[in-house]
């Protein structure tokens, strides 16, 4: 009995129905030739990279935990920073303070926490990427988009976590507030 390991077929242009074709002429040479695994060249390919396809969704899986995580964390403590601040919210509402300087007074806290963690964070990540890069296929350095991109990325979660706890102050009624203490 004869085996035949794999038989290539090139065409000049994709071509529908090959896969029947191929199985029919290999059935008039010989009834005994039977294709086990029919694939196009594209599909070869893609089962070559399929751990690493699989390792780079866990990797984007794992960043989007992560900015989840770091958006509840900012979350929390401007929420726990304007519960402290009630009072003093209360009084400068009392004395006139508009609802927008309060959402404003909020979101500069939010938004200064935010360009810290930016300000120790991007050195730490360009610093690493000189370790990471021999490591990873076709990477030569930081790539500036990208690294803007999750600049801006971060910015925007940081909008949404201050802006919560803003509004929330924003909309305190002074009488409330002041009898909060």
């Amino acid at each position: 009995m004869l085996y035949a390991g794999a038989i290539v077929l090139r065409t000049e242009r994709p071509m529908n129905g090959l896969e029947t074709l191929t199985r029919r002429t290999l059935a008039g040479i010989n009834s005994n030739l039977t294709v086990v695994k029919f694939q196009t060249f594209d599909e070869q390919i893609a089962d070559r990279f399929t751990d690493e396809r699989m390792i780079a969704r866990l990797t984007m899986l794992f960043g989007g935990l992560a900015l989840l995580l770091a958006t509840i964390g900012l979350y929390g403590v401007t929420a726990y920073t304007v519960a402290r601040r009630t009072s003093e919210i209360g009084i400068r509402m009392a004395l006139g303070a508009e609802r927008r300087g309060v959402i404003v007074m909020v979101m500069r806290g939010a938004m200064l926490q935010t360009l810290i963690g930016l300000a120790l964070g991007v050195p730490v990540a360009l610093l690493c990427v000189r370790f990471v890069k021999d490591l990873l296929y076709e990477v030569s350095g930081a790539d500036a988009s990208v690294l803007v991109s999750a600049i801006l990325t971060l910015a925007a979660a940081a909008c949404v976590a201050g802006l919560i706890p803003a509004r929330r102050a924003a909309s305190v009624e002074p009488q409330t507030a002041l009898r909060h203490e």
